[in-house]
């Protein structure tokens, strides 16, 4: 289903049976099969929903081995989570979430945090190439001297922008020369245009890149084709989720909250977001509550 809207996810899915055929018919198009032996001699256990396998006699459901396998949550609710946070534009945090399904907070929490494990890019992705922005920020509350912290103790963040292709990010120690050039060389194609504002950390890429840069400290926004208002208009959407939705983020979860916003606008104009979306928490395992409230943890949206 295409472009659906809220009205219509609701009459598509309003029952735990309706739901189950659709991960079903995504997750085996020719026809169940075994998980374990991977063969197509099935037989159906139509009172628990559930399958047998006619060769190995293993049992198993349309969930299992899927990050929705032993979830205590309707499948109903979780169609409607990945809806609402695939839509939001500016992002959903779990305290909307929990009102919206009537759940607990730490359901919502938990249930935001398995979607966003799900959505993860790739760690082996292609590098960019063409012309791609460049641009870091930095990811915390505002300034207050009353919290004896200074204005750049953030968790610092380095985003890449293909024009007319992906965008992703990452989370970086500093914004050091060593670091943003590593993260530049390792991430766009050396036949690629980098273009960059003023920070003097990119002034070496000169050697591996076709670089250019705009000083944006005397405002030059743009010198022909020159610029980095692509990159700068992804981050003010971020900026949006965290100040509008999120208020905070935690240091530790920070990358997931990045893949979360990769994965939204890589894909708004994906007319089969929630599809792709349902497809990626098919294909994904289950990760532990106690994984993610480790004690590292810090506070989280």
């Amino acid at each position: 289903m295409d472009d659906m809207n809220l009205v219509e996810l609701v009459q598509e899915f309003s029952d735990e049976k309706k739901c189950r055929a659709y991960i079903e018919a995504l997750r085996w198009p020719n026809g169940p099969e075994c998980p374990r032996c991977k063969a197509t001699k099935v037989y159906r256990i139509s009172e628990r929903e559930q399958f047998v396998c006619g060769s190995c006699n293993y049992q198993f459901s349309a969930t299992s081995g899927t990050i929705l396998h032993d979830s205590h949550l309707p499948l109903w609710k979780w169609f409607l989570a990945v809806y609402l946070m695939m839509e939001s534009k500016k992002a959903m945090s779990a305290n909307q979430m929990k009102r919206t399904l009537a759940v607990s907070y730490k359901t919502a929490w938990y249930l935001c945090h398995r979607i966003r494990k799900a959505i993860e890019e790739a760690k082996d992705k292609p590098q960019l190439t063409g012309v791609v922005e460049v641009d870091e920020i930095f990811v915390g509350g505002r300034y207050d001297k009353r919290r004896k912290r200074a204005p750049w103790d953030k968790q610092a963040v380095v985003g890449l922008l293909q024009r007319g292709g992906n965008f992703e990010s990452h989370t970086i120690p500093t914004r050091s020369k060593q670091i943003l050039v590593g993260v530049v060389k390792d991430r766009v194609s050396m036949d690629a245009k980098v273009f960059t504002d003023e920070c003097a950390g990119y002034t070496s890429l000169k050697k591996t890149h076709q670089h250019d840069s705009v000083n944006q400290s005397i405002e030059e926004w743009a010198r022909g084709g020159v610029h980095t208002n692509s990159i700068e208009n992804a981050w003010s959407l971020f900026k949006r989720s965290v100040v509008g939705s999120y208020h905070q983020i935690s240091r530790k979860h920070m990358d997931a909250y990045l893949d979360e916003f990769e994965w939204r606008f890589n894909n708004r104009r994906n007319p089969f977001l929630f599809r792709d979306t349902i497809l990626r928490l098919i294909h994904s395992s289950q990760i532990e509550y106690k994984k993610l409230t480790s004690p590292q943890s810090e506070s989280a949206a």
